[in-house]
C-alpha cells in the first residue's frame, strides 16, 4: 500500500418442532436497497507496524488479542474481507516461508516469536471464524523499507543474492528485469498458497519505483543482457512486470484453482494526455510511472480482481474519484473490482474534503449505483477501528448493516453445491437449534466450505436474495446453528443454503416453521 510520503508527492502532482412444511417462495419483485453480494474489506498493514502488531516487543498473546480486537471491531461493522500484510520487505510473518521473520513482529529480522505461534496461520484461522475471508498480502519488490542495511538477517536475501537489487531512494529493492527474481518471488508466494488455507493472494502497488527527483533505475546491465526485444527501456520494464503478474496468475492458479489472485495498483493506469484510452486525469499512473501496466493483467485474464487505491475525492480537480471509478468499472473486461478508499486521509491536513463526514458515503452509493463494480477495501484497519470520520458508524447503521457473501468468480468456479439435507429444529431451552446433514457432492466434487442460514417470519416475503433474512453465514462445516435471538411465542421460518470456496450458493433446503417457547 502506497505510503504517506508517495501519497503526497504523487497527489500534489496530480422452539416447538413443527413439521417440515412446503412453503412457496414468492416471485414479485422486491425492491433491493442492500446487496447480498458485495466485497467489502480492509488492509492490515504491518510494515513500520501501522496497525499489526501494533508493538513488535508485545508477547505472542498481546500480539494475539490485538490482532482478534481488530477482527472483532471489522465483523461488527460489516467488514467480510481481510487484506493481510505478510511480506512488507522480503521478510515474513507466517512461519513457512523461506525468508526471514519480519522484524516488525518481533523487533529483531530472523527473530521467531516466543512463544511461538505462526500469525499468518492465526489471522486465516480467526477470520475464517467471523466470516471473513482472508487475501495474503504481499509486496513484490521491496527488499528493505530503510537503509539499515547493516540489521538484516544472516540469511536475508540481499545478503545471499546482492546483485538481484539496486537501491533507490536509500532502500534495496528487487530488480524486476532479472528472470531468476522473478522465479524467486513466484516461489516465495507459492510457500504461502501451498501451505496456508487463505482465500487469496494480493499483491500491493510497489512495483518499480515511484520517480523521485535525483534518483536513477540501475538496471541498465539487465536491459543489455535480457532487453534486445525492446528499443525501449520503458516497454521492457512493463514486460518485466507483465511477465512477472502472468507467472504468479498461472502458478497460483495451477497449485490452487479456486483460489483468487488480485492486485491493487495506483489510482490511475493513465491520463487520456498520455494515452487515448486513459482517464480524465492528471496525475502520476502505474502505465507510466511504475512500468506497471495494471489495464492489461485483467484484460488478458491474469488476475481475478483489481483493486486500485482511488484515493481523492469526489470532483476532485486533477483525480475526480467519479470519473476514475466510471474508467475502472469499462476496463474490468469481466473480473471483480474492488475500489481501494482512503479514511487514512481524514488525519492528513492537507485534504480537507476528508473531513466532510459525507465524502465516503457518497462515494460508495458512487459504488454500489455502478453495476460494473463489486465493492470496497478500506484504508486502512486501525482507521476504520477509530471510527475516522464517523466511517464505521455510517457502514454498521447503514451500508453494511446486514450480511453479505462475497460476489462468486464463474471463471474459476461456477458449480454450485448441492443443498443440505434432513434439516430439522428443536426447542432448546429459550433458543431454537437448528441442524443438518451434509449435502450430497457437488457435480464437481467440490467439497462443501459453509452453510447460509436464513430466517423468516410469518408476514415477510421469503426472498433469499435480501440480505436482511440472513442470520449467519458461517466459514465452516459444522451443520449446526443455535439461533438465540427469538421472541417468546414467536413462529419463525428457516431454510439453509451451502457453500462451496468460493461461495457459490446451493439451493435452499425445504422450509421448517418453529415457534419459541
Amino acid at each position: 500500500m502506497r505510503l504517506y510520503k508517495y501519497l503526497l508527492s504523487i497527489f500534489c502532482f496530480t422452539l416447538q418442532f413443527i413439521p417440515v412444511i412446503s412453503q412457496t417462495v414468492t416471485s414479485q419483485p422486491v425492491i433491493q436497497t442492500e446487496p447480498k453480494r458485495e466485497f467489502r474489506g480492509v488492509w492490515i498493514a504491518s510494515v513500520v507496524n501501522l496497525d499489526w502488531p501494533q508493538n513488535a516487543r508485545a508477547t505472542a498473546e498481546q500480539q494475539k488479542k490485538d490482532l482478534t480486537d481488530q477482527l472483532n471491531s471489522h465483523q461488527q461493522t460489516g467488514i467480510n474481507a481481510i487484506m493481510f500484510q505478510v511480506r512488507p520487505a522480503a521478510d515474513a510473518l507466517y512461519a513457512k516461508s523461506r525468508e526471514p521473520w519480519s522484524k516488525y513482529l518481533t523487533g529483531t529480522q530472523g527473530q521467531a516469536p516466543t512463544p511461538f505461534y505462526d500469525p499468518l496461520e492465526f489471522a486465516t484461522t480467526e477470520a475464517h471464524k467471523r466470516g471473513m475471508e482472508l487475501h495474503a498480502w504481499f509486496n513484490p519488490y521491496r527488499a528493505t523499507f530503510d537503509g539499515r542495511f547493516n540489521t538484516l538477517a544472516a540469511n536475508h536475501i540481499t545478503r545471499l543474492h546482492p546483485d538481484w537489487f539496486f537501491i533507490y531512494e536509500g532502500i534495496k529493492l528487487f530488480n524486476p528485469g532479472l528472470p531468476e527474481v522473478r522465479e524467486y518471488i513466484v516461489q516465495v508466494i507459492l510457500d504461502v498458497v501451498k501451505n496456508y488455507d487463505v482465500d487469496g493472494i494480493h499483491m500491493d502497488d510497489y512495483f518499480y519505483p515511484y520517480p523521485a527527483k535525483g534518483q536513477v533505475i540501475n538496471d541498465a546491465d539487465a536491459y543489455a543482457k535480457y532487453g534486445e526485444a525492446f528499443d525501449d527501456v520503458r516497454d521492457w520494464r512493463r514486460d518485466n512486470v507483465d511477465k512477472l503478474v502472468q507467472m504468479l496468475g498461472d502458478s497460483i492458479h495451477k497449485y490452487k484453482p479456486n483460489m483468487k489472485f488480485g492486485v491493487s495498483p495506483f489510482g490511475i493506469w493513465a491520463n487520456i494526455r498520455q494515452n487515448p484510452e486513459g482517464s480524465e486525469t492528471a496525475g502520476g499512473s502505474s502505465y507510466y510511472e511504475n512500468f506497471a501496466d495494471s489495464r492489461k493483467w485483467i484484460k488478458e485474464g491474469w488476475i481475478d480482481y483489481i483493486n486500485p487505491q482511488i484515493y481523492w475525492q469526489i470532483n476532485h480537480r486533477q483525480a475526480a474519484f467519479d470519473k476514475l471509478l466510471n474508467w475502472w468499472s469499462l476496463n474490468t473486461y469481466n473480473r471483480h473490482l474492488y475500489i481501494g478508499q482512503a479514511p487514512y486521509r481524514f488525519y492528513e491536513p492537507r485534504s480537507p474534503a476528508y473531513k466532510n463526514p459525507s465524502e465516503i458515503p457518497n462515494q460508495l452509493r458512487l459504488i454500489r449505483a455502478n453495476p460494473r463494480v463489486q465493492g470496497s477495501v478500506y484504508f486502512r484497519s486501525l482507521n476504520l477501528v477509530a471510527n475516522a470520520n464517523h466511517l464505521a458508524d455510517s457502514l454498521k447503521k447503514d451500508f453494511y448493516r446486514y450480511p453479505a457473501l462475497p460476489p462468486p468468480m464463474l471463471w474459476l468456479d461456477s458449480i454450485p453445491p448441492n443443498a443440505p439435507q434432513n434439516f430439522a429444529g428443536r426447542i432448546e431451552r429459550k433458543s431454537i437449534m437448528l441442524t443438518w446433514a451434509p449435502p450430497l457432492p457437488a457435480k464437481d466434487n467440490e467439497p462443501v466450505y459453509g452453510y447460509v442460514v436464513y430466517r423468516f417470519q410469518e408476514s415477510e416475503k421469503f426472498d433469499l436474495g435480501d440480505p436482511r433474512n440472513i442470520i449467519s453465514i458461517q466459514y465452516n462445516t459444522q451443520p449446526v446453528y443455535l439461533d438465540t435471538n427469538v421472541l417468546p411465542g414467536k413462529t419463525y421460518f428457516y431454510v439453509v443454503t451451502a457453500l462451496d470456496r468460493l461461495k457459490n450458493e446451493s439451493e435452499r433446503t425445504p422450509t421448517i416453521a418453529i415457534t419459541s417457547p
